[in-house]
């Protein structure tokens, strides 16, 4: 089968093309995009997917994607992918910490999925198949609780008997020998509980790292964290009071505060893996009424679907005619009419009248293409790396190296064992990353709050590395600069009673599910609601049209309708005894009704404006036309006019024709891609980022893989959750005022971590030389350490700057 060059989407038999490009395509909007940006290579980590994928899996290979709770840090994904292929049958793994999510490539005759997930299930992950519930177990917030009990506990501890004793006081409360031991083997209680419980996933971590043979920070972390647990623990056997067990509790609750913000971020997408499964269909009905799963149609099979249902498989329709919804792979505001042979795609939905299709060779639906692509998108996009994770590789082995470099100084030159070991000690608490981990999470604590505070929230960190350096912002039209919804703009009529002609056509339309009927009803029902008596003498004959008897009679405004009959481009029904008409040109002339030359010159120009014409006709001429269309929104222009002068500004539209064109004509607006599909959509973007850094601005589901490929996406809030989900921030409300203090809230959090991470650098720099020359024991050490912290803290906590 032919596949379209820039969205491999199937072309059939009359593929667009053009003389001046190579190729064939599904659409006029995939040639208009393969015209403007051409065969240009894509990013360098696109190329080296290609590189990968062109070691071509075997045929029988099957591709899973799971869910993997737990990711802390790109360890993580070295680990998982490790562990997954060691597994026999297992071809290929790709992990993504910032989506939490495995792709696995396998050989279905030697492994299952599930064997998969049991072996990825181990040191604290729990994997999953996308659409299962997640594992129960402890989070970052229960550890947070309980390591802050214990600690404020053992801390009390310290301050009435140890601390004075430290600066040469006499304690508070002087111990006795037994006394002495209760309290030190309680500190040794308490200690354990923060360190082995609270501090888990930061030794899960250091071991994860040993593992992978990746030091990070976890590791460096973990060995100052353990070895003042164990000094303190050996110095209570030695009947010493010299105890630092402080510094445990400290270490590990910096470290776990870092964790638990940045928790709080990846927890606001944790319900993409299981919500994306509710869109896709799972069954589908034969003519014969038989139900079945979507893994047993046959091409070629004939499939039944009635009104409200969605369209299980891609395929053509062999009987019926209807409007079908097509918005949530297309984005099309309209809904399209359908007619045997017509193609259509799985996922779509059917309105207004049964149909039979014809599932396609491939029985694959358009929905599950989209799907899948946001998945395999999520899934192998690069986790969003902390400087501090880049950085540990060198700066965890030279710190250790540098350590045990001190004491081994000291015990060369005749220093004693325990001032060896104390300023070992020290050197590795001082040089504890604890600022360096909590710079970013806080930076983006900070981040999440001010922006929240402006009606945007914030799905990942990903937006505050990329937002700053955004070149082109690609807008998605429907629903995004236009209300997504149909609406009546406008009513002329040849004598001036347009109440009357919208009243009328409600009266009618109230019958039928179309979009636009809905759209003319509800206009009405805003001055007079329309009755009609009930809906009980309504039925559905055998070729799907609806008909009404006789209803009995409504109050003197509305008075009788009789009739009601749907045709594939409008409804008729007796008002009042006169044979009355709505719908499309084409249909008033059809049942016999002439349209005057200023009706024809108005339905014209409903059309060049983009608008849908619906004629109102009775007694046996057009009476009025009904103006139907998408609304933009009102601020749509200013937003444009905001951030057009800094920016490229494309649109890009399911949509064709004056409806995509009038866009154009914004003065900052660069180009405008109309009639593109949801996988060309998602190429387009890819094909733009391959040379510049690119925001996509969208609501809709046919949106979700072009918003994920980008380097930053932003969903309107009322789009779908798909779109919401596969999106980096969500501006709340629909209002894109707010799109242009996405960018600076995420350039002023930016700022703001480049601070931290700039203190925390300096902090080392100074505070190492200090604990080697020995002007730092362990609990000043820690101590430094924690005010370093504080100042991370403190400066995360200002409002970030905006622009």
């Amino acid at each position: 089968m032919t596949k379209c060059t820039l969205c491999e989407l199937p072309v059939g038999d009359s593929p667009i093309t053009a003389t001046d490009v190579d190729g064939r395509f599904c659409c006029q909007g995939c040639l208009s995009v393969y015209q403007s940006l051409g065969d240009i290579d894509l990013k360098e980590y696109n190329s080296q997917e290609a590189t990968e994928e062109s070691q071509s899996l075997p045929d029988n290979a099957e591709t899973a994607y799971l869910a993997v709770g737990g990711m802390h840090c790109a360890t993580c994904e070295v680990f998982l992918e490790t562990t997954a292929q060691k597994k026999s049958g297992v071809y290929d793994a790709e992990a993504s910490y910032a989506a939490e999510a495995v792709k696995v490539s396998y050989d279905p005759e030697q492994t299952t999925t599930d064997d998969v997930t049991e072996d990825l299930s181990k040191l604290g992950y729990t994997a999953r198949e996308r659409g299962e519930s997640t594992p129960s177990g402890p989070d970052m917030a229960s550890r947070l609780l309980v390591g802050g009990f214990f600690g404020m506990m053992a801390m009390t501890w310290y301050i009435i008997f140890l601390y004075p004793t430290y600066f040469g006081f006499d304690p508070i409360v002087t111990l006795g020998q037994w006394d002495g031991l209760y309290v030190y083997g309680q500190l040794a209680a308490v200690t354990s509980i923060i360190l082995f419980y609270t501090g888990y996933p930061m030794l899960r971590g250091a071991y994860i790292s040993i593992r992978a043979r990746r030091p990070n920070v976890d590791l460096l972390v973990t060995i100052a964290a353990l070895a003042a647990y164990l000094y303190s623990t050996g110095r209570i056997f030695m009947g010493e009071s010299d105890l630092y067990y402080d510094v445990t509790i400290v270490v590990v609750m910096a470290v776990t505060v870092g964790n638990y913000y940045e928790s709080r971020i990846k927890r606001q997408t944790a319900g993409l893996l299981a919500d994306l499964t509710e869109l896709q269909v799972d069954e589908a009905t034969r003519v014969d009424g038989e139900t079945i799963s979507i893994d047993e149609v046959e091409p070629g099979e004939k499939l039944r679907v009635t009104p409200g249902e969605r369209i299980p498989v891609d395929g053509t329709v062999a009987e019926g005619t209807a409007a079908v919804d097509e918005a949530l792979v297309t984005g099309e505001s309209l809904p399209t009419t359908k007619r045997p042979g017509d193609d259509v795609r799985g996922g779509t939905v059917v309105t207004d009248a049964p149909m039979v299709i014809t599932a396609g060779e491939e029985a694959e639906s358009t929905l599950d293409r989209v799907v899948g692509m946001l998945w395999d998108i999520q899934a192998t996009k690069p986790g969003a790396q902390r400087v501090a994770d880049t950085l540990a590789t060198i700066f965890v082995p030279l710190v250790l190296v540098i350590a045990a470099l001190a004491a081994g100084g000291i015990l060369l030159t005749g220093g004693s064992a325990q001032i060896a070991m104390l300023t070992a000690l020290t050197v590795l608490i001082v040089s504890c990353p604890c600022a360096l981990g909590l710079a970013t999470p806080l930076a983006v604590a900070s981040g999440l709050q001010s922006a929240a505070n402006q009606g945007i929230v914030v799905t990942t960190p990903a937006l505050f590395e990329h937002s700053a350096d955004v070149e082109t912002i690609v807008f998605d039209k429907t629903g995004t600069l236009t209300d997504g919804e149909m609406s009546v703009k406008g009513t002329v009529s040849e004598d001036g009673t347009s109440v009357d002609i919208l009243t009328r056509a409600a009266l009618i339309e109230q019958f039928s599910t179309h979009p636009i009927a809905t759209a003319i009803t509800g206009k009405a029902n805003e001055t007079t609601p329309v009755t009609d008596g009930g809906t009980d003498h309504l039925t559905e004959q055998s070729n799907g049209v609806l008909t009404r008897g006789p209803t009995p009679e409504t109050d003197s405004s509305q008075g009788i309708l009789d009739s009601f009959e749907r045709f594939p481009r409008g409804v008729s029904a007796t008002v009042e005894g006169e044979y009355t008409v709505v719908g499309h040109p084409s249909l008033l002339e059809t049942e016999g009704m002439s349209i005057s030359t200023e009706l024809v010159e108005e339905i014209e120009s409903i059309r060049q404006r983009g608008d849908v014409p619906v004629v109102v006709g009775w007694n046996g001429r057009a009476r009025g036309v009904i103006a139907v269309g998408d609304v933009e929104r009102e601020e749509w222009e200013s937003v444009i006019t905001t951030i057009g002068p800094s920016h490229r500004i494309i649109v890009l539209t399911g949509d064709d024709g004056p409806a995509a064109e009038r866009f154009r004509e914004h003065e900052h607006v660069d180009d405008v891609f109309a009639g593109v599909p949801p996988d060309g959509k998602a190429e387009t973007v890819r094909r733009l980022a391959a040379s510049e850094t690119v925001a996509m601005v969208g609501d809709g589901s046919n949106d979700a893989p072009a918003l994920a490929v980008a380097d930053v996406g932003i969903a309107v809030e009322g789009g779908t959750q798909l779109a919401t989900d596969a999106a980096d921030a969500i501006v709340l409300d629909g209002d894109l005022r707010q799109v242009p203090r996405v960018f600076d809230t995420a350039k002023g959090t930016r700022t703001r971590i480049k601070e931290n991470l700039a203190w925390a650098f300096v902090y080392n720099g100074i505070a190492i030389p200090l604990a080697l020359t020995g002007l730092l024991n362990p609990l000043f050490a820690a101590l430094a350490m924690a005010t370093s912290s504080l100042l991370v803290v403190a400066n995360s906590a200002r409002e970030p700057p905006l622009s």
